[in-house]
């Protein structure tokens, strides 16, 4: 088991033709990601590395090909835009790596998926990645632009707003033999699809996940929210951290949602949520992995 995406998922690219998709698509495919289709409007007949079909349009694609995945490696004027064209053909999960888009952008991504069976990730996330099996966890899914050789299968589950973060807990949780059943970076823009809050319940219903970290960031409420419920609801040990603790308040640090305002979103309440919530919190970076360790007893 895994969330949201496993060895089997059927992943399309709508850029997979740009500089930045066509690394990454090269990327997914040497890992062993079932990537089946790209697409690019008025490319459609050629092919990607001479075995992936690309066709002009997603809809067309995934009447194709069966792909239940789109990735957004689209730039920000037009990545709304392919966000909601992925929507309106019906896949089960749209991962937009694109940083940039504008906030009204993103609010009418919002407004145009009410309704839809689709989820977002993203957007200016890393993407996902669910270790395979195979040696050197070959085989499994890797969606976006994390990299792929530093995970290992097994049962941790890590969601992050911040990109490098997530590679260095899983790095980390590597390093100490602790394996991942799936890494989930969710973003740091102010709107985004899914929060922490989704994922841990996703970890928390998944028989393999056993343990969880959870890395947040100055800014927002979200990071609270997620600690409340884990206080009265998860069932398996979780570790978190903070990034931003020496960022002063009205500043914007990194993500478009780093950001202290009204006295809200510093990363001492979000520390002190965590820890009144049961979560084990790491006070550094480096101590993500030996945090979740020492939580799993």
């Amino acid at each position: 088991m895994a969330i949201l995406v496993d060895e089997n998922t059927k992943v399309l690219i709508q850029g997979i033709t740009g500089s930045f998709g066509g690394r990454h698509a090269k990327l997914s495919l040497d890992y062993g990601t079932q990537v089946v289709a790209g697409v690019t409007p008025g490319k459609g007949g050629q092919k990607f590395e001479d075995q992936v079909p690309i066709y002009d349009t997603v809809s067309e694609a995934v009447a194709e090909t069966g792909a239940t995945v789109s990735t957004i490696f689209v730039p920000p004027p037009f990545a709304a835009d392919a966000i909601l064209e992925a929507v309106d053909a019906g896949v089960d999960l749209v991962v937009c790596i694109t940083e940039g888009i504008p906030v009204m952008d993103m609010m009418k991504v919002r407004a145009g998926m009410a309704g839809s069976k689709t989820r977002l990730i993203g957007p200016n996330c890393p993407g996902l990645v669910t270790p395979g099996r195979g040696e050197n966890s070959h085989g499994g899914c890797r969606i976006g632009i994390a990299p792929g050789y530093i995970h290992k299968r097994g049962s941790i589950g890590v969601v992050s707003r911040s990109g490098t973060l997530t590679y260095e807990a899983v790095w980390q949780l590597s390093a100490l033999g602790l394996g991942q059943s799936t890494c989930v970076g969710i973003g740091g823009d102010p709107i985004n699809g899914t929060s922490h809050l989704d994922v841990l319940k996703m970890f928390n219903d998944d028989p393999e996940t056993e343990g969880i970290i959870m890395i947040g960031e100055i800014g927002g409420t979200a990071e609270e929210e997620a600690a409340e419920w884990v206080k009265e609801n998860c069932k398996k040990p979780v570790a978190g951290f903070i990034a931003g603790a020496t960022a002063p308040p009205g500043r914007r640090m990194g993500h478009a949602g780093a950001i202290i305002s009204g006295g809200k979103g510093t990363a001492e309440a979000k520390k002190q949520a965590m820890r009144d919530a049961g979560i084990a919190v790491a006070e550094t970076p480096a101590e993500m992995g030996t945090t979740l360790k020492n939580a799993l007893g």
